[in-house]
């Protein structure tokens, strides 16, 4: 079905497992280096038992000396519904037969892509602070919105702005956040929710909390996590997962592999040749994806969240994708990153992929499409004038919630705000 691979996605994103012409799979999530690694801990392991008495309980028979047996295999599985073009690589999801719902994963997709532009521009004029653009992730974030259920528990990093507007958050609010005042995080359709988390990896931890309290009430809901690449290199990553597959938590985390962590590529964070099978080490079920396409997304989280919602615990999925714009507005990715490199990843975006899809089965026309650019445009337009219009936090705000009573210190730099605030 959805599992077929596009040879020219197969070729730019280097899945955990090829496809050939004839569709055999060649599984490659643990062989080469880390095979002969395992070989010769497991002849050594074999060496050293043979030298020990054998106790007085019959153990188990052991290989002979220099022997190597294999204890375990694991598997990482890559799996996609269209190619770059939009089209089919074999029988879809049942849920691409809503039309509707097609639709309104591109509206929202579109929706996001409007207002990242619009959020750049902003900084660009000062008005508002460092953004980090979401330019070529539509799909990752609507897919994984889509999938959700209303009670499930969202932790983002900080670019999943497209997650949060299918959620129900609202432009303003974010432009608020990204404004620099905290209000900006509170959110009045779905309060479980939690903020943009901007310190790398912060949020696994308390994602596999939140699971483990809702495993401990025996509620059906999840909690579904989202980590860049460059955050599965932090230990927060491991003891968050770690965790869950030992507490068979239901979570679902989501590393959305964009290729770089700032200027670091993926190939100088690790070694191993997939992020998904950083799972294996926790017991955890892992999968790869094509996370520019908002199919395969939908469905593959859609799985996971219904195993973790009925018991069967957590899941990883490693989405593929690439960061199209800088990491945020103070950076520059040209200096770390070709053209050509950039060029050929505009040729699998998300949205144009989508569009092609849904213009193929009649389903979205031109007419539509400048209807819907209209239509964002002066939404956008309009919560931009809203966030400008709101008057600024008072500087007590920093202090308001820190202690139910403040320190002599606080007290000082809570007055001292006070008097710069005034003189500006």
């Amino acid at each position: 079905m959805d599992r077929s691979v596009d040879p020219e996605i197969a070729a730019h994103h280097k899945p955990g497992t090829s496809t050939t012409g004839d569709g055999a799979e060649d599984s490659a999530a643990v062989t080469g280096a880390d095979g002969a690694a395992a070989s010769a801990a497991a002849s050594a392991a074999a060496s050293a038992a043979a030298a020990i008495p054998a106790p007085a309980i019959p153990a188990p028979a052991m290989p002979a000396a220099g022997e190597a047996r294999v204890v375990a295999r694991f598997e990482i599985p890559y799996r996609a519904c269209l190619d770059r073009d939009g089209r089919p690589l074999g029988p879809l999801p049942s849920f691409a037969s809503d039309v509707e719902l097609l639709r309104r994963m591109y509206r929202t997709m579109v929706r996001a892509r409007t207002f990242d532009a619009k959020a750049v521009n902003l900084q660009r004029t000062g008005k508002l602070g460092t953004y980090p653009s979401c330019l070529g992730q539509e799909a990752t974030h609507v897919g994984v919105g889509a999938a959700m259920h209303p009670e499930d528990v969202l932790f983002t990093v900080y670019r999943e702005i497209g997650t949060k507007f299918w959620r129900g958050v609202e432009l303003y609010s974010v432009l608020m956040y990204w404004g620099g005042d905290e209000r900006g995080t509170i959110y009045t359709r779905n309060p479980q929710d939690f903020p943009f988390c901007v310190p790398i990896g912060s949020q696994l931890p308390q994602a596999a909390g939140a699971a483990f309290a809702m495993q401990i009430r025996a509620e059906r809901r999840c909690t579904l996590a989202f980590v860049g690449d460059g955050g599965t290199s932090q230990g927060a990553f491991y003891e968050a997962i770690n965790m869950a597959g030992a507490k068979a938590l239901p979570l679902v985390c989501v590393i959305v592999n964009n290729r770089y962590a700032i200027s670091v590529p993926v190939s100088q964070q690790t070694a191993a040749r997939t992020l998904a099978q950083k799972a294996i080490a926790a017991g955890i079920p892992a999968v790869q994806i094509d996370g520019n396409d908002a199919l395969i997304v939908r469905q593959v989280v859609g799985e996971a969240l219904a195993r973790a919602r009925a018991g069967g615990g957590p899941t990883i999925i490693e989405a593929l994708t690439y960061r199209l714009g800088d990491h945020t507005t103070s950076d520059d990715a040209t200096r770390y990153r070709s053209r050509e490199e950039v060029d050929d990843a505009w040729r699998a975006e998300p949205i144009a992929r989508l569009r092609n899809f849904l213009t193929a089965r009649g389903a979205w026309n031109d007419t539509e499409e400048e209807a819907l650019k209209r239509a964002c445009a002066e939404e956008i337009d309009a919560a931009v004038k809203q966030y400008l219009a709101t008057p600024k936090q008072s500087t007590d705000s920093m202090f308001d919630y820190v202690l139910a009573e403040l320190t002599p210190a606080l007290r000082a730099q809570r007055d001292e705000a006070r008097r710069y605030a005034q003189r500006s």
